[in-house]
């Protein structure tokens, strides 16, 4: 979520269970993040950044 956060998205709220929606004023893209323990899987984290606009090589050289 730190990427997230360097990326100009914001916490805006909580969702059903442990979900999380997340912001970007700039883009006013919204993404849904699951906050669970352990790792998240690769699909998961690519439909995340589907949703919110960000390609793979922006989250990874942020």
């Amino acid at each position: 979520m730190q990427r997230l956060l360097l990326l100009g998205f914001k916490f805006d709220r909580q969702a059903a269970g442990s979900h999380e929606i997340w912001y970007n004023p700039n883009t006013k893209r919204y993404t849904t993040i699951p906050n669970h323990t352990g790792d998240m899987p690769e699909g998961t984290l690519r439909a995340i950044l589907k949703q919110a606009g960000i390609t793979v090589d922006e989250f990874t050289h942020k």
